[in-house]
């Protein structure tokens, strides 16, 4: 490789196609601490054309003090390459929230140059955290099932008998019987929706326009729950097909909306936005295969409400996971465990000043999906 930044040849040669494939920002820096090469995800990840980083210091970029900046003279002394995990490299000119793991390492042709590969955490950690979720919907499973059988048996036995008593106690008793009948209705109506969690059977999937389930969602919400609330969209028109099942994708929606619908209340000025987005470059490997499965499709439903409480946050999708007064915090554990049956990922983003939830999922294509082939994704690191 030489010292001269690759952008600025006349024709690419090999090494500089094989940097521009790789799906991560690398960049090459100097003796000076100049940027002398970035490939094409440096230059998104920096948002500058290489040739404008040529003209600047790694340091320009970097906050006072990072631990990089220590990596890289660590590298340049010792001529040997480092690898360090979650650094937090966020900065004005980069934007907050920027956690990377880091890649250093020196280049013997070209004295006191390093090369610096960035693997940005955010999607790496929901990745990880969906499995989490995942394994935590597997196991409101199988005490769905146990449920069922220990559970709605004897309750079913509990209010016939109940009924029985009605006709023959006096009206003071009979206020009695009628609430064990209606308590254990209630325990009945929250097993069945455990239940759901139990179903293991393949869901029947299909090309599905996402923005025909979400105006039907919209219509709903705006004629009940999310009455007065406004609603906005922002589409991508040109989004391919996803590859799923409507009802459920309904089902998904509906709960994430009612969920902003819930969390913005009375709030005067609130908003839920829906929006879709082609989003390339996440890609998941599909277990017993050698597949890889691309997640392009975007979809998120924002609010402007309060947030999640940041002890919420990272167990959001858990079952019985809840911050409401009622609620069964079953919710959220089904959405994830819908969107992970489509071999997607879902994450909540969320600040005092809103909360997003965002979708991450395959789109149709028929030589890939023509066989009906389920993809539930472990991440590909």
């Amino acid at each position: 490789m030489s010292a001269a930044p690759l952008a600025q040849s006349s024709k690419p040669d090999a090494a500089q196609i094989v940097l521009n494939t790789i799906r991560h920002p690398v960049i090459m820096v100097d003796e000076a601490g100049y940027i002398t090469y970035a490939n094409s995800d440096a230059e998104d990840f920096f948002r500058l054309s290489a040739v404008i980083l040529a003209r600047n210091t790694i340091d320009g970029f970097i906050p006072f003090g990072s631990p990089l900046l220590a990596l890289i003279e660590q590298v340049r002394e010792r001529q040997s390459p480092v690898n360090e995990y979650r650094v937090d490299i966020s900065s004005p000119k980069l934007g907050s929230d920027r956690l990377v793991d880091l890649y250093v390492a020196p280049v013997p042709e070209v004295p006191g140059s390093v090369v610096v590969m960035f693997q940005e955490r955010s999607m790496a950690d929901k990745i990880d955290r969906q499995m989490t979720h995942r394994g935590a919907a597997r196991s409101v499973t199988g005490l769905a099932a146990m449920l069922a059988h220990e559970i709605k048996n004897p309750l079913s036995g509990i209010r016939g008998a109940a009924q029985l008593l009605e006709g023959a106690v006096g009206d003071e008793d009979r206020a009695l019987t009628r609430l064990i009948t209606d308590e254990t209705d209630r325990i009945v109506a929250l097993v069945d929706r455990m239940e759901v969690f139990s179903d293991e059977r393949p869901i029947e999937r299909m090309p599905v326009n996402i923005h025909v389930v979400l105006d039907h969602v919209k219509a709903i919400a705006q004629n009940g729950f999310a009455k007065g609330i406004k609603i906005v969209e922002d589409y991508d028109p040109s989004l391919p097909p996803v590859y799923g099942n409507r009802d459920q994708l309904i089902q998904v929606f509906l709960n994430l909306v009612k969920n902003a619908a819930e969390a913005l209340g009375s709030q005067p000025g609130g908003e839920i936005t829906l929006s879709t987005a082609f989003r390339p470059g996440i890609r998941l490997s599909v277990p017993g295969t050698q597949d890889r499965v691309s997640l392009p499709l975007e979809f998120c439903v924002h609010d402007n409400g309060g947030g999640v409480p940041d002890d919420i946050l990272p167990i959001l999708f858990d079952p019985f996971i809840t911050t409401k007064q009622n609620g069964s915090g079953l919710g959220l554990a089904l959405v994830a465990k819908i969107v992970g049956e489509h071999g997607g990922v879902i994450e909540c983003d969320s600040s005092p000043r809103g909360t997003t939830f965002r979708i991450l999922m395959p789109a149709w294509r028929e030589d890939s999906f023509a066989s009906g082939q389920e993809h539930e994704g472990a991440s590909e690191r």
